[in-house]
């Protein structure tokens, strides 16, 4: 198995390891490894545990502790600290909703890798300015869509996207079928009326329909 310095010094293998990144927004931390459990189950292994509730870190750290297997990262990470933090508590990888030089610069001398997330050219030619050449592409609904991807693919035929953003079982091939395009980020494999209900069988299926249908 992959060792963990492995994932840190190589992000855009973590990116490469399945077409869906699970968009995990944990309200409660007993639900956090039941969850991890469920989506590993149905074929997923990379892990987007958003800093959006108070528990998440402790929920970073108990995936990672307990659920072998996992790829574990953080998102909704916007500062050199929350990277550190993140760290500490046992993600390999981080994802940001925007960038900053401010956060480009920390990370470049932080712990784990950042992907950070754009929307515009500038802001992706800030990115690449400092050594990126994987990000997140958030929102990528409101911010054109498959449509704005294709036309980043000629200038910036190197850089790759993880869309984060209104993305859905309903639309998320078509960004898949992109050849800029690693894989996408959704909450609709891991829903908050399945886990309130301890439903893992549920998210295991739609994980396991996710990856099955993904046409990678």
């Amino acid at each position: 198995m992959e060792t963990t310095r492995q994932w840190r010094t190589q992000p855009a293998e973590v990116l490469r390891q399945g077409p869906v990144v699970p968009v995990m927004v944990i309200h409660r931390l007993e639900h956090a490894v039941p969850l991890a459990k469920a989506l590993l189950a149905g074929g997923i292994r990379v892990l987007e545990i958003t800093l959006r509730t108070p528990v998440s870190v402790a929920a970073i750290g108990a995936i990672s502790r307990e659920v072998p297997g996992a790829i574990v990262g953080a998102g909704t990470v916007t500062s050199g600290a929350e990277l550190e933090t993140v760290a500490a508590a046992g993600a390999v990888f981080a994802i940001s909703p925007g960038l900053t030089p401010e956060l480009l610069d920390a990370a470049n001398g932080g712990p784990i890798p950042l992907i950070p997330g754009i929307a515009t050219v500038s802001e992706l030619m800030t990115g690449m300015a400092r050594g990126y050449d994987h990000f997140k592409f958030f929102p990528a609904g409101p911010a054109g869509g498959v449509t704005m991807l294709q036309a980043f693919a000629g200038p910036f035929p190197r850089v790759t996207f993880c869309p984060t953003g209104g993305i859905s079982a309903a639309n998320y091939r078509e960004y898949l079928a992109l050849g800029n395009v690693a894989c996408v980020g959704g909450s609709w494999v891991a829903p908050q009326e399945a886990m309130d209900q301890d439903d893992w069988a549920r998210i295991t299926a739609l994980a396991r329909t996710a990856v099955e249908h993904s046409g990678r």
